[in-house]
């Protein structure tokens, strides 16, 4: 059961979705929200594919485009990292007004960019039961300069940075800049990128993403459960991110590698993954 919705983060609307298992009438349930990616959206495979895989195991799903996004409101491809924690903030203000939900038990997970913003959110917002990240990062700076590794990608990079702040201080209007330049993707991978993903981004854009540190907050999930699954070799976010944060987190946290995935795991259907999430919500999120 799928119930389309709109819900207000601060003067702005944005547009989701709760997903609710058939046969839960009349139930309270715990439920999970899914975090779309880097300019994506609430349609995408990486958010579509866990909504149904939860609502399988009796959980309800609710999953929202960022401002920005899809159908929400906002200036389309202005995602800052800070707004979409305040998004998500919101996203849990408006479940706690659903009778579907146990509004006590309201867990996040987020892929990629949207991994990040649900550690952040996890946090500094006790409210989230649990936090899960996939392929997810937690040092801005050091995340671009793997995704950038030799000096020319790097000076390419940081001359973007550079050139986005002198423009938007010369004219008062931001430089649009390619994704391709702020996150690489290989080929063979860009299938994966939901319909109406962003193409194009202010340059305030990656600066902010630049800015963005989970790592200073993870530590402050615990106790609450915090579950980090990355591939061992992921192709876009680098899989140091998410053994750093490991290493920075409280207790009960677990990490798991993938050999046989690669950063959009989601979107894959793959039975590893699913097992080892089924079994961690078994444990430390049952229905």
């Amino acid at each position: 059961m799928e119930d389309q919705i709109t819900f207000k983060s601060g003067d702005l609307t944005l547009s989701g979705a709760l997903h609710t298992p058939e046969g839960s009438e009349g139930k309270k349930l715990p439920c999970i929200i899914v975090l779309h990616g880097f300019g994506s959206n609430a349609t995408s495979n990486n958010v579509m594919g866990p909504c149904k895989m939860f609502n399988e195991w009796g959980y309800a799903a609710f999953r929202f485009s960022m401002r920005g996004c899809g159908e929400s409101e906002g200036e389309f491809g202005r995602v800052i990292c800070q707004e979409q924690v305040e998004d998500t903030q919101a996203a849990m203000d408006y479940l706690q007004t659903r009778d579907e939900v146990d509004g006590a038990r309201v867990g996040v997970l987020g892929s990629s960019f949207g991994a990040a913003v649900a550690i952040y959110t996890g946090g500094i917002d006790d409210r989230f039961a649990c936090v899960i990240s996939s392929g997810g990062w937690g040092h801005g700076e050091r995340k671009f300069r793997g995704q950038h590794p030799t000096k020319e990608g790097w000076l390419k990079f940081t001359k973007m940075l550079e050139e986005g702040r002198r423009h938007r201080e010369k004219t008062g209007e931001s430089l649009m800049v390619d994704r391709y330049d702020i996150v690489p993707i290989p080929e063979h991978l860009r299938n994966n990128l939901a319909n109406q993903s962003v193409t194009q981004f202010p340059a305030e854009v990656p600066q902010s993403m630049y800015n963005f540190c989970a790592e200073d907050v993870v530590a402050n999930i615990a106790p609450r459960p915090l579950l980090l699954l990355h591939s061992s070799d992921d192709s876009v976010t680098p899989t140091e991110q998410s053994v750093a944060m490991f290493k920075l987190a409280g207790q009960p946290c677990d990490m798991h590698l993938f050999a046989e995935t690669d950063h959009f795991m989601f979107a894959e259907n793959n039975t590893r993954v699913r097992e080892i999430v089924k079994s961690w919500v078994d444990k430390f999120f049952p229905v």
